[in-house]
C-alpha cells in the first residue's frame, strides 16, 4: 500500500515554521522543538517535494540542534519517511476515518507518532502524549483528540504483531514484503529480479534499505590520507583503500572535509570510480571525462587520483548549479564546463577514460534518501532509459580506441542496467566487455559477491554500500 498523500493547498498557518526575526521561536521544552523540526521536513517532504537529506541538516543548524536532540530529530525524521507504507496501513486500521480524509497535517503527526512507538525506545505513553501536543500545536484541540485516540490503538500491539495482521504469512510475496519492508510493490518485484538467482535474499534486501547508514568518507589521494580521518576519530572501512567509516559526529568538524581534501562519500561510489582508474586500457593514460558529473563525489575523487598521475580531468554537467558544486570537489588541474552529455561539446576519440554515472531512479540508494521510494512509479523507469542509452551511445563516441568508459548506476533496475547495455551494444562490434567484478577485485581484493561478469553489482545488504551497477567497456 502507497502511502497517502492528500493535497489541499498550503496551510502555512498550521505546519509551517513558528519563526521570530533571525531564526525560529525556542519555546517549551527542547523536545517540542525536535518533534517539531521532524514534523516541518516530513511535511516539506510531502507537501513541496523537498529533499530530507537537505533540508533537514539546515533545519537543525537554524534551530540550534545539537547532539542527542539532532540525532533524534533525524531518527524520526528518516524514520518516518522510511516507513511510510508500513504506517499508513496500521493507522488505517486504527483509524475510524478512511486516511485520505485526514487532513494532511494530521497524518504525518499520526506517522511521526507510529514511528515513535513502533520503532523507537521512547515510552508509548510518551510517544502519545508528544504526538497529541504536536497535533495539538498545528491542527487544534479537536483533532489532537482524534490523534490520541488512533495513536492508542496504534500501542495495543508491537510491530510484529501489526505486521502479522497487514502482512500475513499467507498474503502474496509481493504484499507482503511490500508491507513489512515498507517498500512500494514496484520496488520489491524490480529488486527481486535484479538478484536473479539469489532473489531469495529480497528480504535481507529490502531491510538493509531500511537500516541507518553509515557515514562514509573518502580521502582523496594526494590530498588527505586516512590515517589523517582515523586521528580526527573515524574507523576503517570495509573495501575501499580510500575510505573510511565515521561512527558518530558531524563530518564537518574534520579539518580535510571542511578544506575539501576529503568528504562524504558512500564506498560504493568510491569504489566504481576507482575500478575506472584501475580498468586496463590500452596507450596513452592522460586524458579523463566525467560526463554527468554534478554534484562532484566522483569527479573529486577522479580528479585527486588523475593529478597524481599526471592525467587531467574534464567534469561536465547539464545544469550549472551542479556543475559549480563540481568545481568545489577537483581539484585545480581540473576542468569544470556546462554540458549536456546528449549533444557533446567534446571532439570524438579525444578521452583515455570516461565516467558516465547515468541519471537514474536512485533505487540503489533508498538508505539515504528514504522519500525517493515513494516519488517515482515504474513509469518512470521508461524515460530514464531511454536517457541512459542516448548518453552511453554518446560516451562511446569521445573515448579513443584502447579507451575504456565506466557506466554506472545507483540503481540495480535491469532496466536501467544491463538491458540498457545490451540495447546500445547489440549491434557493435567495437566495443569489449571487460571483466568489471575482476578489476573491483583488484582495487579491494576482500571484496565478493558482486557478481561472476562482465558487469558488477554492489548490494546494500552485502557490503554495506549503495546499490551501485558498474560495467567497463574497452573501445577496440
Amino acid at each position: 500500500m502507497p502511502p497517502t498523500r492528500n493535497h489541499r493547498g498550503d496551510r502555512r498557518g498550521k505546519g509551517g515554521d513558528n519563526r521570530r526575526p533571525g531564526g525560529p521561536r525556542r519555546t517549551g521544552r527542547p523536545q517540542d522543538l525536535v518533534r517539531r523540526t521532524a514534523f516541518d521536513v516530513v511535511r516539506a517532504v510531502q507537501d513541496r517535494d523537498a529533499y530530507a537529506n537537505l533540508l533537514l541538516p539546515r533545519k537543525l543548524a537554524d534551530r540550534e540542534l545539537t547532539g542527542r536532540d539532532a540525532a533524534l530529530a533525524t531518527e524520526l525524521t528518516y524514520g518516518t519517511l522510511r516507513g511510510l507504507g508500513t504506517y499508513d496501513a496500521i493507522l488505517a486500521l486504527c483509524s475510524d476515518r478512511e486516511l485520505r480524509r485526514v487532513d494532511d497535517e494530521l497524518l504525518d503527526v499520526l506517522r511521526l507518532g507510529a514511528h515513535q512507538i513502533l520503532a523507537t525506545r521512547i515510552p508509548p505513553h510518551a510517544a502519545v502524549g508528544t504526538a497529541v501536543d504536536l497535533a495539538r500545536s498545528v491542527s487544534g484541540p479537536g483533532q489532537a483528540k482524534f490523534a490520541n485516540a488512533v495513536l492508542r490503538k496504534v500501542t495495543t500491539r508491537d510491530l510484529d504483531g501489526w505486521l502479522e495482521i497487514i502482512a500475513p504469512a499467507d498474503a502474496d510475496e509481493t504484499t507482503r514484503l511490500s508491507l513489512a519492508h515498507s517498500h512500494p510493490g514496484w520496488i520489491v518485484d524490480a529488486m527481486r529480479d535484479a538478484l536473479g538467482a539469489d532473489r531469495a535474499e529480497i528480504g535481507d534486501l529490502l531491510a538493509a534499505d531500511n537500516a541507518r547508514p553509515r557515514v562514509t568518507l573518502v580521502a582523496r589521494p594526494g590530498r588527505a590520507t586516512l590515517e589523517e580521518l582515523y586521528q580526527a576519530g573515524a574507523e576503517p572501512a570495509s573495501h575501499a583503500p580510500t575510505a573510511a567509516v565515521l561512527p558518530e559526529g558531524d563530518p564537518s568538524g574534520i579539518a580535510a572535509v571542511r578544506e575539501g581534501r576529503a568528504a562524504v562519500q558512500d564506498e560504493g561510489s568510491q569504489l566504481v570510480a576507482l575500478a575506472l582508474a584501475e580498468a586496463p586500457l590500452e596507450g596513452r593514460d592522460e586524458r579523463w571525462l566525467d560526463i554527468a558529473a554534478g554534484p562532484g563525489g566522483k569527479a573529486g575523487l577522479l580528479s585527486a587520483i588523475a593529478t597524481r598521475r599526471g592525467a587531467r580531468l574534464l567534469a561536465a554537467d547539464l545544469q550549472p548549479h551542479r556543475a559549480a558544486l563540481v568545481g568545489h570537489a577537483v581539484d585545480a588541474r581540473a576542468g569544470v564546463i556546462v554540458a549536456d552529455g546528449t549533444a557533446p561539446a567534446w571532439r570524438p576519440a579525444a578521452f583515455d577514460r570516461i565516467m558516465l554515472d547515468a541519471p537514474c531512479t536512485g533505487l540503489g540508494a533508498l538508505r539515504r534518501r528514504p522519500e525517493a521510494r515513494w516519488r517515482r512509479g515504474p513509469g518512470s523507469v521508461p524515460e530514464l532509459a531511454a536517457l541512459q542509452r542516448r548518453l552511453l551511445a554518446r560516451a562511446l563516441k569521445p573515448v579513443r580506441p584502447g579507451g575504456v568508459v565506466a557506466y554506472v548506476t545507483c540503481s540495480p533496475h535491469l532496466a536501467e542496467t544491463r538491458v540498457v547495455l545490451d540495447d546500445v551494444l547489440a549491434d557493435r562490434d567495437d566495443v569489449e566487455r571487460l571483466d568489471s567484478p575482476a578489476v573491483l577485485r583488484a582495487v579491494a581484493p576482500e571484496l565478493t559477491g558482486v557478481g561472476d561478469g562482465p558487469w558488477a553489482q554492489l548490494w546494500p545488504h552485502r557490503h554495506g554500500t549503495d546499490a551501485m551497477f558498474l560495467a567497463l567497456l574497452r573501445r577496440r
